[in-house]
């Protein structure tokens, strides 16, 4: 008898992909054989990343299907291009899946679809599938769009997720106290995109609450409130390569390892690694301000500046700036961000917060520089600031820029105060225990495994 088959669909994001790939590593190492499919645009990027090394094991099987985008599109129009994906997506998946049960005789045994993919299980629940559900933010976005109906009931938002007045709001003991003008569906565009947005948001809710598994990359030990108002919520995090003592695979851009070689040159808890996800675009001021916040602190970094991170970010730097830093900084485009966050030398993570970075940074033990710009990272910020206590806000000006002062300040507090290491490294093996065997992770998949085994085909 052939190993039970699984479809696993990501949302096409980079935060989304990597971790999606991360479980579909540890579903081949249970005996599943696994189907993983990107966007087109995303699996070319993907395989580019990929090319010359054995990340993938024979059990997982890189396919892809449209998103809906012409090449000449502009993929910075977020509500394009989700309007794409939904049209064309949808039928695309159906028909990649009769292609499988075609070819290979088989019925796929579940369809595992990202939270933010809400329409790939309304295909599976068409195709008569059994679907489960992969949140890959924090046990709180889910706690929090569950209660998107009583936040409406008690006149905290109106029916378009608009908040009605500036509050703060906690939903459960030992979960972040958040301000309703940070909730991750608002400062996403202007008041229409936030409109659609939330519209979306809420139909991936329902269609989270029709699975038959609802899976989240976050542990017990993280959120533990945030678990306790969602029982059907069952932790798998932190989805982590090196929890397999593997590699990470899934990045749309090339990795440059070199900077690893860089680190083994630099003293324990030395570097300050500055890393803000694959989204976030800086102002040139703020960019600049940054540049000179780093050289200022007179330590040494490691700064990965995309190419898109701001306008011309080969030309933006301050004048003089790399020359005067070469002997302690490095900029690179992309880092192999776990190896880096694992490596002895990194003092603490400077980081936009996004739930990957956060839970990478956690299970590594290192203190954090919070700077979020949108969505669920302000409650991550909270998490880390307020809750677990392993890191420092930095926070704007009058004039809306985090400045070179402010920077110094927070980076002298968090390395001149061993408590925050101390928290950090309690809270890593916290983190760490739960995908341990016996960890309550660790359960949970195995669970889920043997429940995908015991499907009838």
């Amino acid at each position: 008898m052939s190993s039970p088959h699984v479809v696993v669909i990501p949302n096409p994001e980079q935060g989304h992909v990597i971790p999606l790939l991360e479980l579909s590593q540890n579903l081949a190492k249970h005996g599943l054989r696994i189907t993983f499919v990107n966007s087109e645009y995303n699996h070319k990027r993907v395989l580019e990343s990929l090319e010359g090394k054995n990340y993938i094991g024979e059990q997982i099987h890189l396919v892809s299907i449209p998103d809906g985008m012409e090449p000449w599109d502009d993929r910075s129009d977020m509500r394009k291009l989700l309007e794409k994906r939904l049209q064309v997506m949808p039928g695309k998946l159906e028909g990649l899946i009769e292609e499988i049960h075609g070819r290979e005789g088989e019925k796929t045994a579940c369809l595992i679809a990202d939270g933010a993919a809400g329409w790939a299980i309304e295909v599976a629940e068409k195709m008569k599938l059994r679907r489960a559900v992969v949140v890959i933010t924090s046990a709180a976005t889910v706690a929090l769009t569950f209660s998107i109906p009583k936040l409406i009931e008690d006149g905290v938002i109106n029916s378009n997720g608009t908040p009605i007045k500036e509050q703060m709001i906690q939903l459960a003991p030992n979960m972040p106290a958040i301000s309703t003008g940070e909730l991750f569906w608002t400062g996403i565009g202007d008041l229409t995109m936030q409109k659609f947005f939330f519209d979306f948001m809420v139909k991936n809710m329902r269609a989270t609450r029709a699975a038959d598994f609802q899976l989240c990359n976050s542990t017990y030990e993280l959120e533990g409130g945030a678990f306790s108002m969602i029982p059907e919520l069952l932790p798998i995090g932190p989805l982590l390569a090196s929890n397999r003592l593997g590699n990470s695979a899934g990045y749309f851009l090339p990795e440059d390892s070199k900077c690893l070689e860089w680190l083994d040159q630099r003293q324990a808890n030395s570097v300050i690694y500055v890393a803000f996800g694959s989204h976030t675009v800086l102002e040139q001021n703020q960019f600049q301000e940054l540049a000179l916040g780093l050289e200022i602190c007179n330590r040494s970094f490691l700064w990965v500046v995309r190419p898109d991170i701001t306008n011309d970010a080969n030309d933006a730097y301050p004048e003089g700036f790399r020359e005067r830093v070469a002997a302690r900084g490095q900029m690179i485009s992309w880092s192999p961000q776990q190896k880096v966050l694992t490596h002895p030398s990194i003092s603490c993570f400077m980081s936009h917060c996004g739930w990957n970075s956060t839970t990478e940074g956690v299970s590594n033990g290192v203190p954090f520089l919070c700077w979020p710009f949108f969505a669920d990272q302000f409650m991550n910020t909270t998490y880390i600031c307020d809750v677990w206590k392993v890191g420092l806000r930095l926070e704007r000006n009058q004039s809306g820029i985090i400045g070179r002062e402010e920077i110094k300040n927070k980076v002298d507090q968090v390395l001149g105060d061993q408590n925050f290491k101390a928290r950090a490294l309690k809270l890593k093996e916290k983190a760490l225990s739960s995908v341990r065997e016996g960890g309550s992770s660790n359960k949970a998949i195995q669970n889920f495994v043997q429940s995908i085994k015991q499907w009838p085909a």
